[in-house]
């Protein structure tokens, strides 16, 4: 089969990348700068253990619920695995592809290790790959719609725009998602890429697929929320559309895990907020939602690998 020709518009893409990237440093850079780093380190000290518990726990309900993308795919694919398998294979694959970035190669080859042993296929692993992310994407539409219209006022306030820009965006969001919503409930609904088939899951899983990603969705921002310091009025609705904006951003500049530039944006997006107190917030979220799983992450992978390697001895 012949090469495909590259377009030659190919370098937009990673160009556009690198600009957000680049600007997200340089706003860090100006309010980092003006930043009295005994304030930020003050800001841990009086960082409560009922705030880390809190963190902690919305951090298990994250991950426990992106256990259900990998369920969901896999009953969309008619494969029988069992639930720990699925929930290593989405725990350890989520954890790697969050810190290192590169979700479809880093975690895709986290879940084919796990998965192969069970005798899934490497095009059925990455089938599992697009319809776990289309759960993601879906609950990430369908939260931020309903932030949008919900907190209007709020979200206007901390964008610095018009309500009506705010709604006319979520306007733009739902009818998109009720477009994709249309389209998988005829009996048309199969992804064609570069002659790569993938029929997508029906109306009644897609929904279900809708309500697990926005629950996710909603836990995972839980975790920087309660981090932060009390007391300034500040309603999670608008924040939650602060931090899927804040995501959006940090996946479009394919940083890992967004590092540098979702900072960036909460920073600008949280600026009624004392700056050190946020960036102490922004900190440990990174230790509690990232850097912890990771670490345990690759010790279950490490513990999965030793006992392949001793039941194989034994046989």
């Amino acid at each position: 089969m012949p090469l495909r020709k590259r377009s030659r518009w190919w370098w937009l893409g990673p160009l556009a990348s690198l600009i957000i990237f680049s600007a997200s440093l340089v706003v860090l850079w100006y309010i980092v700068r003006e930043m009295n780093p005994s304030a930020i380190a003050d800001t841990f000290s009086k960082t409560s253990w009922r705030q880390i518990g809190l963190a902690l726990g919305f951090t298990a309900l994250s991950y426990l619920l992106l256990t259900g993308y990998d369920a969901l795919a896999l009953k969309r694919l008619g494969l029988s695995i069992p639930y720990r398998t699925t929930a290593l294979a989405s725990f350890t694959s989520y954890s790697v592809s969050f810190t290192l970035g590169f979700p479809l190669v880093t975690g895709g080859t986290v879940r084919y290790w796990i998965y192969s042993a069970k005798g899934v296929r490497a095009s059925e692993v990455a089938s599992l790959t697009v319809i776990a992310g289309l759960t993601f994407w879906l609950g990430l539409g369908a939260i931020l719609c309903a932030c949008l219209f919900y907190a209007t006022d709020s979200v206007a306030m901390l964008a610095r725009t018009s309500p009506l820009v705010v709604q006319g965006v979520g306007a733009a969001v739902a009818l998109g998602t009720l477009g994709y919503l249309v389209w998988v409930a005829t009996d048309e609904r199969t992804l064609r890429v570069s002659g790569w088939n993938l029929p997508l899951p029906g109306l009644g899983i897609t929904l279900a697929q809708m309500a697990l990603g926005a629950c996710e969705v909603c836990a995972a921002a839980a975790v920087l929320f309660v981090l932060l310091p009390g007391g300034h009025n500040l309603d999670y609705p608008a924040f939650l559309a602060a931090y899927i904006f804040a995501c959006l951003i940090g996946i479009a500049s394919h940083a890992p895990g967004g590092a540098g530039v979702f900072e960036a944006t909460m920073l600008l997006a949280l600026n009624r907020l004392p700056y050190e107190q946020v960036v102490g917030a922004l900190v440990l979220f990174r230790i509690i939602y990232y850097l912890v799983p990771f670490v345990f992450a690759l010790a279950l992978l490490a513990l999965s690998e030793m006992i392949k390697r001793i039941k194989r001895h034994d046989i």
